[in-house]
């Protein structure tokens, strides 16, 4: 059974313990395409500022940020109807279904927002266990790129593009 969990919107107050997940997924330069070397004050920007929405997953006791999602478009003007959405979760708590609570909660909230389908761009082929999480919450791989992705310790490897759509009945 999954502990229990709140997810509630990114509040200010939030930022030093957003900031405690981010950086050290960051610093890898695994998973995420920001400069391992990046700021603070710029991973703000990045994940809080330029976002329509952020959100947090908290323990039952609303002690411990445990996880977070932004969810912004994925394009400009004309594509701005495609979500994407990025999620981080505490190491001390991946495999205990957050990562997939978050994504459940991240489509049910583009969709009240009215986007038309949530695309990732830009998936490490090593996540693996991302790319599983995502394919159980209903997304499709739709393309392969490359070497896309410069992995900090395993260099140049493949990058995928993930898909859902959210309307009813659409197929990606």
């Amino acid at each position: 059974m999954p502990p229990p969990l709140q997810i509630r919107p990114y509040e200010p107050v939030d930022w030093p313990a957003v900031w405690a997940l981010l950086e050290p997924v960051f610093r890898a330069g695994e998973t995420f395409p920001h400069d391992p070397g990046i700021t603070k004050a710029e991973a703000q920007v990045a994940w809080v500022e330029q976002s329509q929405a952020v959100m947090v997953a908290v323990d039952r006791a609303g002690a411990a940020v445990v996880g977070t999602y932004y969810l912004k478009p994925n394009s400009l003007c004309l594509g701005a109807h495609v979500a994407n959405a990025g999620y981080v979760v505490a190491e001390r708590s991946r495999g205990n279904g957050i990562g997939s609570r978050l994504c459940q909660h991240s489509l049910l909230a583009a969709r009240r927002l009215g986007f038309r389908a949530m695309q990732f761009n830009l998936v490490v082929s090593t996540n693996t266990a991302g790319i599983r999480c995502w394919q159980r919450n209903g997304f499709q791989v739709v393309g392969t790129l490359p070497g896309a992705f410069r992995h900090r310790q395993l260099g140049y490897v493949d990058a995928l593009v993930i898909v859902q759509g959210l309307m009813e009945g659409q197929a990606p």
